[in-house]
C-alpha cells in the first residue's frame, strides 16, 4: 500500500493556491476556453485518431459549456482574446453540424443559445 502523506516534490494546497492567485482572470478564463475547445475537438473526431474518441452527445455538452462561458466573459476579456475563441467555437459548432447524421434545426445546435443560429 502506498504512503498518502505528501512528499516536498508535490506542491502542497498552499503552494497551488500562492501560484493560482498570481494567475490574472482572464488567463484562466482563456485557459479553461482552450481546454474546452481542445476536448470538444477530440469528441467531434477532429484528430489524427478520427473516430476512436468521437462521441458527438459529449461533443455538444462540451460546444455548449465552451460557447455558456464564452456569453458570460464577454464583457471580462478583451476582443483581442474573446474574437479567436469565438472563431473557434464557432468551427466547432460547424463541425458539430456537419458529423450530425440528423442536424439540428438553426438555432438549436449546440452553444447556439448563446451564440444564435450557426448556418454551414
Amino acid at each position: 500500500m502506498s504512503d498518502a502523506t505528501p512528499t516536498t516534490d508535490s506542491p502542497g494546497f498552499d503552494d497551488m493556491a500562492r501560484d493560482i492567485a498570481e494567475v490574472p482572470a482572464v488567463e484562466v478564463i482563456v485557459t479553461v476556453a482552450v481546454n474546452l475547445m481542445s476536448a470538444a475537438a477530440v469528441k467531434l473526431g477532429l484528430t489524427e485518431d478520427g473516430d476512436e474518441h468521437k462521441d458527438l452527445d459529449e461533443a455538444r455538452k462540451l460546444v455548449h459549456a465552451l460557447a455558456g462561458l464564452l456569453d458570460a466573459s464577454t464583457t471580462e476579456i478583451s476582443s483581442f482574446h474573446a474574437a479567436p475563441l469565438r472563431d473557434g467555437l464557432k468551427s466547432l459548432q460547424l463541425a458539430f453540424r456537419e458529423a450530425s447524421l440528423v442536424p439540428d434545426e438553426p438555432g438549436q445546435g449546440p452553444g447556439e443559445k448563446y451564440t444564435g443560429p450557426v448556418f454551414g
